[in-house]
Order: C-alpha cells, then sequence, then structure tokens
C-alpha cells in the first residue's frame, strides 16, 4: 500500500508502519527530513488530510505533500511527551497545552475552509448503540441528541468548540482518567483554560464518552469501553451535583 508512494515522493521507509482503523502510517525520511506517511482508509481521514492542508503548520503538522489517498506530513521527532507528562506529575500542563493547541487550530484563517465534517455524523453511531446496550449509553445519547440540536461556537475541527476538549478526558492509554478527583481538577483548569462554561463542557464530555464507548462496543473491546462509560459515568455524576 506504501509502495507507490515512496517511489513517487522519493520516501525511505525509516520506521515500522502503523495500522489503526482508518488508516495506514509509515515513518519515512524525505528529502533528508522525518516525516510520516499517512493513506487514508476512510472518508473521514481523507477529509482530514484538506484541514491539515489549511491549517499550513499553524498549530498542526506541516503537510510536505498531499494526492489522492496519502498525505506526507511533518514528523515530531522532540522528546518530550504529553502523555508521559500526565502520567508523571504535570498532567495539568499537559492539559494546558492541550488547550493552548486547540485554541491555535480554532483560530479564523483568511483562507476559505473545506467543507466540514458535521457532528451529526461523528455521533452517527451512539444511538443504536444506546438502544442495543441501554445503561448509561441512553443517558449520553440523551444528551448528545440535545446538544446537537443546539450547537453554540462552531468552528472547522469538529464542530462546536467544546466538543474538542472532550477527548482530554478520554484518553485510555492514562489510567487516571477514571479517577473522580482527577477528573474534577481537569474540568476546572481545561474550563478556564479554554473559557468554556463547566456544565456545556460536562454535557459533551458524557455524550464523547458514550460515543467512545459505542465504538469499542463494536470492534468489541470491552474493557476499553467499560473505561470509557466510567469516564462517562463520572461527567454525568457531576452534572446532577
Amino acid at each position: 500500500m506504501f509502495s507507490p508512494h515512496l517511489d513517487r515522493w522519493s520516501l525511505i521507509s525509516d520506521g515500522e508502519p502503523i495500522i489503526t482503523h482508518s488508516s495506514r502510517l509509515l515513518p519515512v525520511r524525505w528529502q533528508g527530513r522525518p516525516a510520516m506517511l499517512k493513506v487514508a482508509a476512510d472518508i473521514d481521514e481523507r477529509y482530514g488530510a484538506l484541514l491539515m492542508q489549511w491549517w499550513d503548520g499553524d498549530g498542526a503538522a506541516y503537510v510536505y505533500a498531499h494526492e489522492g489517498d496519502a498525505v506526507l506530513l511533518e514528523r515530531a521527532t522532540g522528546k518530550r511527551s504529553l502523555l508521559a507528562m500526565a502520567m508523571n506529575g504535570e498532567d495539568d500542563e499537559a492539559s494546558r497545552i492541550l488547550c493552548r493547541t486547540a485554541a491555535r487550530l480554532h483560530a479564523p484563517r483568511e483562507k476559505p475552509l473545506p467543507d466540514p465534517i458535521p457532528l451529526t455524523r461523528w455521533f452517527r453511531d451512539l444511538e443504536p448503540a444506546a438502544g442495543k446496550h441501554g445503561g448509561t449509553l441512553t443517558d449520553c445519547s440523551a444528551i448528545a441528541n440535545t446538544l446537537l440540536a443546539d450547537q453554540r461556537e462552531v468552528t472547522i475541527l469538529h464542530g462546536e468548540r467544546g466538543f474538542d476538549f472532550a477527548n482530554i478526558f478520554a484518553n485510555e492509554e492514562l489510567p487516571t482518567i477514571t479517577d473522580p478527583a482527577r477528573f474534577r481538577r481537569q474540568l476546572a483548569i481545561v474550563s478556564a483554560e479554554a473559557k468554556l462554561e463547566p456544565k456545556r463542557l460536562l454535557q459533551w464530555i458524557a455524550a464523547y464518552s458514550g460515543l467512545s464507548a459505542a465504538w469499542f462496543l463494536g470492534d468489541p473491546n470491552i474493557q476499553q469501553a467499560e473505561t470509557a462509560l466510567t469516564v462517562a459515568r463520572i461527567a454525568l455524576a457531576e452534572l446532577e451535583s
């Protein structure tokens, strides 16, 4: 799958492939620079390549080349890791960095926008999953439907600005995401840094965590689905408090 692009852009393989449900990635070197070759496997990833070009390296990796399903991206080589920061006493600063990056991505540009993928498309799997599994997913789906019917501060990345901060609370690689005390501390930090109403952010966290659980249940990956549902339950409990 990579060979045509390696030849076309004179790339040298520089690592092992990374395979996800939506794309195929290969670390490469291009004109002596570290880069990442990404080949989209679905329509959402193809749109993502157009969006990366629109950002033009401001807050996002720079696009060196793009053709069809393939995009050649700038590759990060620094030693700092937000996940490592979050796991080693710098959780709050990692969240602030994510918020500042999102602000750069949300900033208006003078050039025309690519047509965005609506949030209703992103959430299309939640309601059927709620109908099948019930429980917490039903509550998450109801909140998602309310939010989607009344979107505010619509921005380019995913739709409503608040949605883009919800997944800060949902990184399954971070063991502390299911700690209610950590959740409340991060809620205060993110809502202040991003200038978001805490209640609205909690609603998006519940909706997004439910969606994440629906995706994991579809795989199926029961353990990660339960982690996402635990985050959703924390958000729902905070909404009720």
